[in-house]
């Protein structure tokens, strides 16, 4: 059988899959799936792929079909410059205004919700895509296309969700988790699981040891329009260590997605053991 591993094509996820980029051939038992996390949140709710660094909020959607990596996530410490509301306005000044919401991430869909609606207590009109659009007061955006919208400075205001949940709940928000499917624990696929998990943990101590060279192989097959300075110093506010504190906060999460009713309950966190 072959493990089916959803890879997503962000810089923030060099550090997991760096060293399969162009090695596929080395990993016989598994077929690695490029897509963005909304696809791969999908694909672990329909069964099409075993894992993923997918949003984390997958967790709660579908409670009882997962475990979590006990180790690994992908979080920050304040700033994670990778999700970021831009906007033409002061985000207190939001009740009423037009606010689009990336459609390539559900956890950072909710947390800007949380957010806005439980810290803030702003009502904002929600519309789904891509990107901002001339009718936009402000727009979500994840990933390289956030990190990109930096560098432009077209928005008057801009908010990292990382610092916004940290300065709220005085802890670090995980924005990704690895999902593991328990189909993927059945006995054919456990050992190959194992094995890719071990992997997992080697690629990013390579990564921190030698970041230039790792990022060279994956800018090669994932380019992006950003000074390669300002990509090399995006990794010094992203820690994948999943820790005490972060597994704390993706509970609170849960729990405050419960309440609003985005998601209908907060499961129990299930590890891969």
């Amino acid at each position: 059988m072959t493990l089916r591993v959803g890879r997503i094509p962000f810089l923030v996820c060099a550090p997991f899959f760096f060293n399969s980029v162009g090695r596929e051939n080395e990993f016989p038992d598994i077929e690695f799936l490029d897509g963005p996390p909304s696809a791969h949140c999908a694909g672990l709710k329909d069964g099409s792929i075993h894992l993923s660094p997918a949003s984390s909020i997958t967790f709660a959607q579908k409670p009882g079909a997962f475990v979590l990596s006990p180790s690994l996530c992908t979080s920050c410490s304040f700033e994670v410059r990778s999700v970021k509301l831009f906007s033409q306005f002061p985000i207190e000044e939001f009740s009423g205004k037009r606010v689009r919401m990336t459609s390539q991430s559900k956890t950072s869909v909710t947390l800007l919700r949380i957010l806005l609606e439980n810290r803030y207590g702003l009502k904002p009109e929600y519309v789904s895509g891509l990107a901002a659009e001339d009718a936009d007061d402000a727009c979500l955006l994840i990933g390289d296309l956030a990190l990109e919208e930096n560098e432009r400075r077209r928005f008057a205001f801009s908010y990292d969700l990382g610092t916004l949940w940290q300065e709220w709940q005085g802890l670090p928000f995980v924005f990704g988790a690895w999902l593991i499917s328990k189909d993927a624990l059945q006995p054919q696929l456990k050992p190959v699981l194992e094995n890719f998990m071990d992997r997992l943990e080697i690629g990013i101590r390579e990564f921190r040891k030698n970041p230039s060279q790792a990022l060279d192989v994956w800018l090669a097959k994932y380019p992006v329009s950003l000074p390669r300075p300002l990509i090399e110093d995006y990794f010094s506010v992203l820690d994948y260590r999943f820790t005490d504190e972060r597994k704390q906060s993706l509970a609170i999460f849960f729990k405050l997605a419960s309440q609003m009713g985005l998601v209908e309950s907060a499961p129990p966190i299930e590890f891969l053991e």
